[in-house]
């Protein structure tokens, strides 16, 4: 009773029937012709029972399964993976359909694939959420179909996944590697250095016209036998603080991001390379 749950009929078999139909039309209307449509009709039942033994004859039939990260970027492309794997012993026609989260309102997540017997695949798209929050998938609906293509056979995988969506983690590790390789002035940050008049020491160094007297470190100068100055730097021990609007006007959208989800993504990017 379970394998008929999953049991569904093609169009393929649809027309097959309604060709049937026909030849019995006819066979009533030109007499002598009946064996014709008998023959079809028995030869199409047995292609039924054929098909229905190879998509069933095999409990495991199909492996799948949906690789969704821990969580979602918000206003970021996500990718989302699908691994499928064929153990019939034929090459089976597949039509995956995956059930994203109402919130995408998306409805053409329609794959058709061709899998050999023994083979595996990795479908890969793409999802961008527009909102903080959690993210609910359902289940990856695959229907597979044999060579005889009459019936189709549905397996279900990775049901009830529960996915939150954070502020843009993805905008935030890419400016922190940019930060750390000292290519952010390829996005318009430019790194000024400023020499620091307060008391933090940073390194002794040798003297450079230009540098403060003031400065000289004179038991360094003496065992260089050069002058050697210290270099102090700006405090960083200062709070930082990232200061966002809550108004109405915060919740106008924008290439379907609210402007308060630009806020919080931008000032996670900042306070992360300020720390």
């Amino acid at each position: 009773m379970k394998q008929l749950k999953n049991l569904y009929l093609s169009n393929r078999l649809f027309l097959a029937i309604a060709c049937v139909v026909f030849c019995f039309v006819v066979a009533f209307i030109l007499n002598g012709f009946l064996i014709v449509p008998k023959i079809l009709f028995f030869a199409l039942v047995a292609f039924v029972l054929a098909d229905a033994l190879l998509l069933f004859r095999a409990s495991r039939g199909l492996h799948g399964y949906r690789f969704t990260p821990e969580k979602l970027s918000n206003g970021d492309d996500n990718e989302i993976r699908i691994y499928l794997e064929n153990f019939f012993p034929f090459e089976a026609t597949l039509e995956v359909i995956d059930e994203i989260p109402h919130q995408f309102q998306r409805r053409d997540l329609n794959f058709r694939v061709q899998l050999p017997s023994r083979e595996s695949k990795t479908l890969v798209y793409s999802l961008r959420p527009v909102k903080r929050g959690e993210y609910s998938f359902g289940a990856v609906n695959v229907f597979v179909r044999s060579p005889l293509g009459l019936l189709k056979r549905r397996f279900q995988f990775s049901q009830d996944a529960l996915v939150p969506v954070y502020p843009s983690y993805i905008q935030m590790r890419k400016y922190e590697l940019l930060a750390i390789s000292n290519r952010l002035t390829e996005t318009g940050i430019k790194k000024i250095r400023r020499i620091g008049h307060n008391m933090e020491f940073e390194l002794i160094k040798e003297y450079v016209q230009g540098d403060d007297i003031r400065t000289i470190n004179w038991k360094a100068t003496a065992r260089k036998s050069t002058l050697m100055v210290n270099h102090y730097q700006d405090e960083r021990s200062q709070q930082v603080y990232s200061l966002i609007d809550k108004s109405r006007v915060m919740q106008m959208p924008f290439n379907g991001l609210s402007l308060m989800d630009y806020a919080i993504n931008a000032s996670l990017v900042i306070s992360n390379i300020a720390i």
